[in-house]
């Protein structure tokens, strides 16, 4: 049985969408016309969407973390409740509202009904369920516990999206902060200032250093500023395209693995990714050296990963993982002690677990305190330029006063 995606019309003559199961694409129209619905364009799913295609119009963009945590742990509950796969991904795609959601698990159902494994269906759509999902599925079917799996899978997308959405929201307020004043401040250089210093070079007066400079930046910005816009485009595009080239991009990884705080946000960040990672895979039965691939990947600071691939290589000859991590000097101490205890106790998953808990915990402590000292820090140093701006216009009106008295 394949799943259809259909564009037909209505008695109407309204366009209608949808997706339809069927064995074949003629019985789908025959469904369709004996809806009153006549039939426009059909497309099998899988087909359309076959994992080679690389297209910006891939269904798969615009699935958030939190619908696919969601989805995972309707079907997890589900499976608890002992219904077959092909069932409870049925009841999970009707529950959804996202329809590019539904349409993938109609079409991995139609794969699982076909004989396929849920992993091996999974893999139709890489880009939406990483090497980490569809390992941890796989182990879970073989193991007979895919429930148990998918519910640590739901557990570890949350806190994931968490994470990273704790940090993104703490940046909004101080980026808001610098849009808005350098908004105002440039609006006051381009336009008030022109104005105002105008009426003191019709006098003749000499003006202060101070204004002087500030007239200067404010030809500047005005004769200029289709050529500053340009250069500022021209920087930004360089600078992605040499970020591209693993070279730059490792050095300058390496140099945040060095500055002071950033340091301790990027280690933090990606040792709580590839604990959590590694963590979930050797808790589902993941072999511990497909584990470390998979979880190194998932690492986005190079020199890190590199240190994860060069453990992953002393395991393989016979080494314990957490001196293969300690000898890299990258993670920290805390994080190498409690692999150690996982290792000599057995019980490594919940280990990496703990040290993915407390590396977030860190993250959000760090992420809370420069927030709180940036804010007021932001606020001075903005206030500072305005201030400056118009110190800059007032000290010719006071030397005027003067001049009169």
């Amino acid at each position: 049985m394949g799943t259809f995606e259909f564009t037909a019309l209505d008695v109407r003559g309204r366009t209608r969408k949808g997706v339809e199961e069927g064995e074949s694409a003629r019985e789908v129209r025959d469904h369709l016309r004996e809806r009153g619905l006549t039939p426009l364009s059909m497309v099998e799913i899988h087909q359309r969407n076959h994992p080679a295609q690389t297209s910006l119009l891939s269904p798969t963009r615009g699935i958030g973390g939190a619908d696919l945590a969601l989805a995972t742990r309707q079907l997890a509950t589900l499976l608890k409740a002992a219904l077959p796969v092909e069932e409870a991904l049925n009841a999970v795609s009707q529950q959804t509202d996202h329809k590019k959601l539904r349409v993938i698990l109609l079409a991995v159902r139609a794969r699982v009904l076909e004989g396929r494994s849920l992993a091996v269906a999974l893999g139709d759509y890489p880009s939406l369920f990483a090497d980490l999902y569809r390992e941890t599925v796989a182990a879970g079917e073989s193991s007979g516990q895919l429930d148990q799996v998918l519910e640590r899978l739901a557990d570890y997308l949350e806190k994931s999206r968490k994470l990273k959405a704790g940090v993104g929201l703490a940046l909004i307020y101080p980026g808001v902060v610098v849009f808005f004043s350098l908004l105002v401040a440039g609006a006051l250089v381009t336009y008030v200032v022109p104005e105002v210093t105008k009426v003191f070079t019709d006098f003749g007066q000499e003006l202060p250093p101070l204004t002087r400079g500030l007239i200067l930046l404010s030809d500047f910005l005005r004769n200029h500023s289709g050529l500053l816009l340009v250069v500022l485009l021209g920087f930004v595009i360089g600078v992605r395209v040499l970020m591209r080239r693993p070279g730059m991009q490792r050095v300058w990884h390496g140099v945040l693995l060095r500055l002071p705080v950033v340091a301790t946000l990027v280690r933090g960040i990606n040792t709580a990714r590839f604990a959590r990672t590694l963590g979930i895979l050797t808790g589902s039965g993941v072999p511990i050296l497909e584990g470390l691939r998979i979880s190194g990947r998932g690492v986005a600071n190079l020199p890190m990963r590199e240190a994860v691939l060069r453990a992953s290589e002393r395991v393989r000859e016979g080494g314990a993982l957490h001196l293969a991590l300690g000898e890299s000097r990258i993670f920290s101490p805390m994080v190498v002690h409690l692999i150690a205890s996982g290792e000599a106790s057995g019980n490594l998953a919940n280990m990496l677990d703990r040290a993915a808990e407390a590396q977030e915990q860190e993250v959000e402590t760090l992420t809370g305190v420069l927030t709180g000292m940036l804010e007021p820090l932001l606020i001075f140093l903005m206030g500072g330029m305005v201030l400056t701006i118009v110190v800059a216009i007032l000290l010719p009106i006071f030397n005027l006063n003067q001049l009169i008295q």
